[in-house]
């Protein structure tokens, strides 16, 4: 990102919420909050989407759900990676936004180092999943078994998908693997080509799921 700061956008019809996150994010150097929204459409509608990197999405809101919204951004948007805020009894709301194309999720009573923490990672294009959200999401994850026999990944592209799923960043996954972040790419594409997934957040599940 060349030094710029990260742009993010606030999507949520709670104004305590909003102003509670834009306080918070402005005291950070690298992150400047450009738009604020109360509703999907309204989202959809700031001049400032354009140029935002994040957009942080409240789960339950009237008119469009965090999640249709997350759909229409991964369609029009894609550059604008997104991340659902979601409380602990919402799991329907983070399986949806994970098929919408959701660049992971969290909870909105974590804490200011872990919400920051998560822009950032959304912001390089890492996937960012709540540890304690996760758990329940692998055990009910009820995705069809793949047909045919088991696809194998080779003992590197295995080696860099389990470290996916702790939620290290290519750049950390190199220094612990000695790689450059190019070999390690190439490895997250070719694991997800193999495995016929969409994206890092699938992948992490399902190594998640695998334990």
């Amino acid at each position: 990102m060349s030094g710029e700061p990260i742009r993010v956008v606030l999507v949520d019809d709670q104004d305590l919420m909003r102003r509670g996150l834009h306080r918070l994010l402005e005291l950070e150097p690298d992150i400047e909050v450009t738009g604020e929204a109360a509703s999907g459409p309204a989202a959809l509608a700031l001049p400032t989407l354009a140029d935002a990197h994040v957009a942080l999405v409240d789960a339950r809101m009237p008119g469009m759900t965090g999640v249709e919204l997350i759909a229409r951004l991964t369609a029009e948007r894609p550059e604008v990676h997104a991340l659902l805020l979601t409380t602990f009894d919402e799991d329907e709301f983070v399986f949806g936004s994970l098929r919408a194309g959701a660049r992971g999720f969290l909870l909105k009573d974590a804490s200011p180092e872990t919400l920051v923490a998560a822009i950032r990672s959304a912001a390089r294009g890492d996937t960012v999943i709540d540890g304690q959200v996760a758990s329940r999401v692998i055990a009910r994850l009820d995705d069809p078994p793949p047909q045919g026999p088991p696809v194998q990944l080779s003992a590197r592209e295995d080696e860099v998908a389990r470290l996916v799923a702790t939620g290290a960043s290519n750049q950390e996954i190199a220094r612990t693997l000695f790689l450059t972040e190019g070999t390690v790419k190439n490895h997250v594409s070719a694991a997800l080509r193999k495995l016929g997934l969409r994206d890092r957040t699938q992948l992490a599940l399902a190594y998640a799921r695998r334990g």
